[in-house]
């Protein structure tokens, strides 16, 4: 259980329940635990709650604008001399604008560069599909090198984000937008990079959740249990790498697998789960996500429920499964 409000750390309330926001928090503890950590803001001081930062460690920030290439190539260049750049991007266009960037300057040179991508999926889903990202864990899980990490809310964001000071190669920790992202995770428990947390027992089905999607796992989970339907909740906040043994053990203990994600059905998790089982332990499934569209211009969750990113849609896709 959280802490209520008024005990809660003050990084936790200027979160405001925004992954987004606790990236930026975490950069003020980051910044005091490593001198070299340094900032880099794609015109994004707002969206990642950055200008305490900028107060305090001015002289530890950039600011480049609307130029992502830039941002990634002086990251990596900062990088080669020793210091540990925090790169502040939207989603969209770090992943779209500046892949080739990321792979040459950061994947390909193994470069110690975290790329905190706000705005993802359909987070922004009133600015249209040019702001949409749902095809940026496809790419950047394809890139050797690079570790991929969607945390599922404020507190595991935070603590991934402090996290990255031991990775030792370049991170892409994607972030939501302005849209609240409930607490789901254990508040208390540390962000272990590459395994999976179980928010919920079960034997019948497994969902293998990321990011805004997790909480909506778990509303499943508790409906289904009102049905005697055991559904476990895996949290797989760490793409890559990823937990091999906890989606084995899911695919052996249970009747089979749904997927949840804010991202296209091509290239993400439900492909990441699908490409280990059907070498390893063949398993039926269900994804959850993004069919093969841009999504239409509209507020977020009415546009996630839309294309099939709900609660409804998992449950529905548990009970499928076991038809």
């Amino acid at each position: 259980m959280n802490a209520p409000d008024a005990v809660q750390p003050e990084w936790r309330v200027k979160s405001a329940n925004q992954t987004r926001l606790a990236y930026g928090q975490a950069l003020l503890e980051l910044a005091v635990r490593e001198s070299r950590t340094v900032v880099i803001s794609a015109d994004t001081q707002d969206l990642l709650g950055i200008r305490p930062y900028i107060e305090r460690y001015r002289d530890r920030f950039i600011e480049l604008g609307i130029a992502e290439q830039n941002a990634i190539g002086v990251a990596s260049g900062l990088a080669t001399t020793g210091m540990r750049p925090y790169v502040c991007a939207y989603a969209p266009f770090i992943s779209a604008r500046s892949m080739e960037q990321v792979r040459n300057d950061v994947a390909y040179a193994n470069q110690r560069v975290v790329i905190g991508a706000a705005a993802s999926g359909v987070s922004l889903g009133v600015a249209g599909g040019t702001h949409h990202s749902l095809e940026d864990l496809a790419v950047m899980r394809s890139f050797p090198n690079m570790h991929v990490i969607v945390p599922a809310d404020v507190n595991e964001a935070y603590k991934a984000t402090l996290a990255t000071l031991d990775i030792d190669g370049p991170v892409y920790l994607r972030l939501g937008g302005r849209t609240e992202e409930p607490p789901v995770t254990d508040a208390h428990a540390p962000f272990l990079l590459g395994r999976a947390a179980q928010l919920r027992p079960g034997k019948d089905v497994a969902v293998l959740a990321c990011g805004a999607m997790v909480d909506l796992a778990v509303r499943a989970s508790d409906t289904l249990k009102k049905e005697g339907i055991g559904v476990r909740v895996l949290n797989m906040s760490s793409i890559k790498p990823f937990d091999r043994d906890a989606v084995l053990a899911a695919a052996a203990e249970t009747r089979g697998i749904v997927t949840a994600e804010e991202h296209h059905l091509s290239g993400g998790l439900g492909g990441m789960v699908a490409e280990l089982l059907a070498v390893e332990h063949p398993t039926r499934m269900r994804m959850v996500g993004m069919p093969d569209a841009f999504a239409m211009v509209g507020p977020t969750v009415p546009i996630r429920v839309k294309y099939g990113m709900s609660a409804e849609a998992i449950v529905g896709a548990c009970r499928a499964l076991l038809a």
